[in-house]
């Protein structure tokens, strides 16, 4: 077997995308098992590799966004190195947790979801952004095929594209990163990539998760982006017994104003409130955005934090309902959960 670094023994390949490999590997040094990326593993790939340092730079961004994150939600970067390759040359390869589960995109193969298990998808995904945002990354590649489901909750993965909040592409004119179904139509206009941008994504994430389909009709990917500049995304029809919190928030989230979209720990909040579900966002506190009035949601959250903004949701839905009120500022510790998921529920 392949061995890199005299240490991660590679067992199987796993995965294959165009300039990529992900390789169930063991590191002989800790005794556990782990996931290989190697980057431009193939010579051809590799010459065109080394030709512009591009792949190695991408690589060591990767590496670096991911190791800055400690978070249930993200999966783990644990080292970075250069493999050898024939004729002298060098490839990039990155050492993560080892994830085991399908994706996202697997699971909506089959159809849509149940609306708890969207919600709570997308409320795990966005505390894992919280987590990136907070540390001023924008993932910038939200997408099924970026988040895996395991037995232990949701993982967000590849941090390839990431770069800092406010950070232009640094690409050939009209050359945007990102998957076109999940950019934000200012991404599209080669504005800079903000936290905004990625709620937008999960706005998408969350729709596809719950209908089975995009917020737009369309059959060919310059449609898709046509749709995106020129028209609104299709309402989110009656889903019964979708909470109307959650049904909001991913029409937020679909606006074509940044300004308008939520933030990642309000959306976390919200979501895995309208579930039960726990969810970790790191103790720093954003304003929430002011929602526009509708019958569904009279309430305005101006300048409070996300943890502020679920408790004392929760306390009114507790006093309309008869039911003692819990004190508002427990909601507020940090680090913040939701209340307990009730037992035996699935999680993604």
């Amino acid at each position: 077997m392949r061995i890199l670094d005299g240490r991660y023994q590679l067992e199987q390949c796993i995965g294959v995308g165009g300039m990529s490999e992900v390789w169930r590997g063991y590191d002989q040094v800790l005794a556990r098992p782990v996931a290989v990326k190697l980057l431009a593993p193939r010579q051809t790939a590799a010459q065109d590799c080394s030709a512009d340092q591009d792949c190695g730079e991408r690589a060591r961004t990767e590496a670096r966004s991911a190791a800055q994150l400690a978070h249930p939600n993200v999966a783990s970067v644990y080292d970075f190195g250069m493999a050898p390759l024939p004729q002298g040359r060098q490839a990039p390869y990155i050492v993560m947790e080892l994830v085991h589960g399908a994706t996202l995109a697997d699971h909506l193969a089959a159809g849509p979801m149940h609306w708890d298990i969207a919600v709570r998808i997308c409320a795990e995904v966005s505390a894992a952004l919280a987590a990136a945002h907070g540390q001023g990354i924008v993932h910038r590649d939200v997408k099924p095929a970026n988040i895996m489901l395991t037995p232990s909750g949701v993982k967000v993965l590849d941090f390839g594209i990431a770069t800092a909040a406010g950070q232009h592409d640094q690409q050939p004119d009209g050359f945007v990163l990102g998957t076109p179904a999940y950019l934000a139509p200012e991404r599209l206009g080669c504005d800079a990539a903000t936290p905004a941008t990625d709620m937008y994504a999960v706005g998408v994430l969350l729709y596809q998760c719950l209908t089975g389909r995009l917020p737009w009709p369309a059959e060919t990917p310059t449609q898709l982006v046509l749709a995106q500049h020129y028209r609104q995304p299709d309402a989110l029809p009656v889903i019964d017994g979708l909470a109307a919190e959650a049904a909001e928030l991913c029409t937020r989230c679909l606006s074509a104003d940044p300004e308008e979209r939520p933030t990642s720990p309000l959306a976390a909040l919200v979501l895995a409130e309208a579930v039960d579900a726990r969810v970790y966002v790191p103790p720093f506190g954003v304003p929430a955005p002011t929602p526009s009035p509708s019958p569904a949601s009279p309430r305005r959250a101006t300048g409070r934090t996300g943890a502020e903004h679920v408790g004392k949701h929760r306390a009114s839905s507790q006093r309309a309902s008869g039911a003692p009120s819990r004190d508002s500022n427990a909601w507020a510790s940090s680090p913040t959960e939701a209340s307990p998921r009730r037992s035996g529920e699935p999680r993604g």
